[in-house]
């Protein structure tokens, strides 16, 4: 009796055992065949969980996500089972509207919803239509999810119906509401002897912009002077939204709600509307306009003297664009811009180029990824793909931008009171790790990773090696995924990237809420005000960080939507490229010149079975043990396009990489 009794407790304590499981709660991130990945904030790896154990949870939710099995030398990955959907996400699911008699359903060709849902028939809506619709609930045992249309976006195909359904997607709008117009409509348009007290006067100091060619908010201004002690005088004036856009607003809380303007590929979707962005303060040449200062002294060596930050006016007394500039750093002497505009431009530039080498000396990493354009026509079909390049003139703006910000950053942090501040975290060092060996795969000796500045030079070092060679390519990809993700903070932590020990955003307010919310904290400051509540700006870090990946989602699925519209009629045409990412199911090939990345599946490679190396960055077959690896040369033919899920599928042509 008595060991039956022990065997009875040694099972219930087995089964109590077996019941005690990590549980977190995190972000569901589905796949088009239904499992998902579950997403934990401060954790490094994923939580998979299959199709049968997501208990309803659709991409976006907020689970709460059991771990059943830990990463093991059996295991590949971590898994688990959802418990609960603590919150539905409430973005917006984009599909094609069908109706039969009474009811509708939303049917789906995403590749993270793969369920149907059921909606009651919107009032407008035509079968065939493209709408966005937001679940509602899922009933235990019922087919599909139920929901309501919250748009009716157009006929699938049209451009501006797919650009508006990239922007539903994300819960981003398209259009401002009729009461925001109006508040903006109302804000007074002439300045005043009032407007100007306190400012200082800029309007008689050699003034210009520079920004690229279709440029439409101009939101920063040089200005340039030489000192009688040999020194030079520049200013950095930023558009002083926050004069007009006061706290509370109608347009203020429009702004903080988006958190920034939007860039899809042939239209902005501005965070301010047009009578501010793009009239009011828009830096316009030849008229006289109100700005947020910081002014600075420098040697002829770029020693950075005497900054002075405060409110000002200015008129601009050129607009160029990058390729002007950047025409008269190259030499050229345009009859329409008068001397002393193209000197202070030359001499700008040779500052800028001694800022920028103190910043790489000081140990900030160089990261120049090709970034790849789409060109549209006036209908927004893409006509071509080029490479857009980033030469001194840029580099000029880029460096006094980054001087402002910094400078500012530090007057705050030294005051010691609450600010927002752009941080960046030092590197993974395991992933760092994983880079060094796959780069002594093609010879490289990398140097020590051991702390931040050694990274830094290694990192730079090994760029600069590896310049104008296949490999390069790899070798930035996996660089660039070790290293932490900058976001809005009121603990400045500095930023390891820019290697700048204090940083934030101020030279941007007419398209970051960010830059707003610095401006009138830096206000606050120079007129001896208290220290912010803290707790109130950490939560609006959250809330613009956030908005800033929404928008940088959405920036990117609308790129991907042109690309495969492009590439649309080359089915069939082979191209030249090189391994982008190897995953579980396949190896991603940029093609060449246009960089567009499509898929090649393992399951169509008819010569071998191919089997994912993580840890070497590699698919190997089994039969033959050649591998693909990162950066590796192949030749693929274009097999086919999807649209509706922004995906291009490859398949090799070649013979692969020898063993």
């Amino acid at each position: 009796m008595g060991k039956r009794n022990n065997r009875s407790k040694n099972r219930s304590s087995r089964k109590k055992k077996a019941r005690v499981v990590p549980e977190f709660v995190g972000k569901a991130l589905m796949s088009r065949e239904g499992f998902v990945f579950v997403r934990i904030e401060g954790q490094e790896e994923d939580v998979y969980v299959k199709a049968s154990k997501t208990r309803g949870a659709l991409h976006g939710d907020t689970v709460r996500v059991a771990v059943t099995q830990e990463r093991t030398g059996q295991a590949k990955r971590r898994s688990g089972e959802i418990v609960a959907v603590v919150e539905r996400s409430g973005r917006p699911f984009v599909g094609i509207l069908h109706t039969v008699g009474k009811q509708a359903w939303v049917l789906m060709s995403s590749k993270t919803m793969p369920y149907d849902i059921e909606v009651p028939v919107p009032k407008g809506g035509k079968r065939g239509m493209k709408v966005a619709a937001v679940v509602d609930g899922w009933e235990r045992g019922a087919n599909c999810p139920y929901g309501h249309v919250v748009d009716i976006l157009g006929m699938p195909g049209e451009n501006d119906t797919e650009m508006h359904a990239i922007l539903a997607e994300f819960g981003l709008p398209y259009k401002f509401e009729s009461h925001v117009e109006k508040a903006a409509d109302q804000i007074p348009d002439v300045i005043t002897p009032k407007d100007r007290k306190d400012r200082k006067d800029f309007r008689e100091v050699l003034t210009f912009t520079i920004d690229p060619t279709d440029a439409k908010d101009f939101d920063d201004a040089l200005s340039f002077r030489k000192l009688d002690n040999g020194n030079f005088e520049v200013g950095i004036h930023i558009a002083d939204v926050t004069y007009y856009v006061q706290p509370g607003s109608a347009v203020d809380k429009e702004a903080e709600a988006r958190g920034t303007s939007v860039y899809l590929v042939d239209r902005t979707v501005p965070m301010l509307p047009e009578k501010l962005s793009n009239k009011l303060c828009s830096l316009r040449p030849n008229e006289e306009k109100l700005t947020f200062s910081a002014v600075f002294e420098l040697t002829p060596q770029a020693k950075v003297l005497n900054p002075w930050f405060g409110r000002t006016e200015i008129i601009s007394d050129y607009r160029f664009d990058y390729e002007g500039a950047q025409a008269i750093i190259e030499g050229a002497k345009p009859a329409d811009v008068p001397e002393p505009i193209q000197e202070a431009i030359l001499t700008l530039n040779g500052l800028a180029a001694k800022l920028r080498a103190k910043r790489f000396k000081a140990g900030a990493v160089n990261f120049e990824r090709p970034e790849m354009k789409v060109d549209v026509d006036a209908d927004g079909k893409p006509i071509g793909v080029h490479q857009k390049f980033s030469k001194e003139a840029n580099w000029l703006i880029e460096e006094f931008m980054l001087l402002a910000n910094r400078s500012v950053a530090e007057y705050v942090a030294k005051a010691k009171k609450t600010f927002v501040y752009r941080i960046h975290d030092l590197p993974n060092m395991e992933k760092l790790s994983g880079l060094r060996d796959f780069a002594s795969h093609f010879g490289y000796k990398v140097g020590p990773i051991e702390d931040g500045k050694d990274v830094a030079k290694t990192l730079n070092g090994l760029m600069k090696d590896a310049k104008d060679k296949p490999e390069l390519g790899a070798i930035q990809i996996l660089a660039l995924r070790s290293m932490a993700k900058a976001c809005y903070s009121t603990e400045n932590i500095g930023h390891y990237g820019l290697a700048f020990p204090y940083y934030t955003h101020f030279t941007s307010p007419i398209r970051r809420y960010p830059d707003m919310m610095v401006h009138r904290l830096l206000a606050q400051y120079l007129a001896g005000g208290a220290s912010a509540s803290k707790d109130f700006y950490t939560l609006e870090c959250k809330h613009a960080s956030e908005r800033e990946n929404v928008a940088a989602e959405a920036e990117r699925e609308s790129i991907k939507y042109k690309l495969v519209e492009f590439m649309q009629d080359k089915v069939g045409q082979e191209f030249d490229g090189h391994v982008s990412g190897v995953t579980e199911w396949g190896i991603y090939v940029e093609i060449e010149p246009t960089k567009i990345e499509g898929m090649v599946p393992y399951r169509t490679i008819k010569s071998d079975f191919f089997i994912y190396d993580e840890e070497h960055y590699r698919a190997v077959g089994r039969r033959s043990h050649r591998s693909i690896r990162l950066g590796d040369p192949l030749r693929i033919r274009v097999k086919g396009t999807s649209l509706e899920q922004k995906l291009l599928d490859y398949e090799l042509v070649e013979e692969l990489p020898e063993k």
